[in-house]
């Protein structure tokens, strides 16, 4: 025969009270594995553009503005927006892009390279770097309404908040050493 323990001692309570702490703790473990994964692609994902941008400054420092901007007209043939691109595409502004695309590129690189070694300096020139260019691609989206720069802006924005809570496991996981 069974007994059920309704009152007094409160064991039921206690085992019940404990199963769902294990249950939260099992969940929360979960969930923070699946946060890392997404940290890590995103990191990755943010790596690849990385590489992309150092490629597409490197191309823009090879070639000259002239033949930039023949390239634009020809591409341009089919799309208005391209022919008015070309038609406003300086020298100051190849010059401009062919940096930013180097720059940013090579500092994104370098964080990358950091967060997937998981060195502490990461976590801190993600937070800062990532705002400065946030601000950066803001500002210039108010000039410019180029959609890309929202696009980059998000992305930045989840890689932050994923590099965050990576930041506060790796501080716990440190605090416990």
């Amino acid at each position: 025969m069974r007994r059920r323990v309704t009152g007094g001692s409160g064991c039921a309570r206690d085992r019940n009270a404990k199963d769902l702490s294990q249950a939260s703790r099992r969940s929360f473990g979960v969930l923070q594995q699946r946060l890392h994964q997404l940290f890590i692609l995103s990191v990755i994902l943010k790596g690849l553009h990385a590489l992309i941008e150092l490629a597409g400054g490197i191309a823009l420092y090879l070639f000259s503005t002239n033949v930039i901007v023949g390239w634009l007209w020809e591409a341009g043939r089919s799309s208005d927006m391209v022919a008015r691109f070309a038609h406003s595409f300086t020298t100051g502004e190849h010059e401009f892009y062919a940096f930013y695309l180097v720059s940013h590129g090579v500092v994104n690189g370098a964080i990358v390279g950091g967060l997937l070694l998981r060195r502490r300096w990461a976590y801190h020139a993600t937070f800062v770097v990532l705002t400065l260019f946030i601000a950066y691609q803001l500002y210039r989206y108010s000039y410019t309404h180029d959609i890309g720069l929202i696009v980059i802006t998000i992305i930045d924005l989840i890689v932050m908040a994923l590099a965050w809570n990576e930041y506060r496991v790796f501080k716990r996981h440190l605090s416990t050493l």
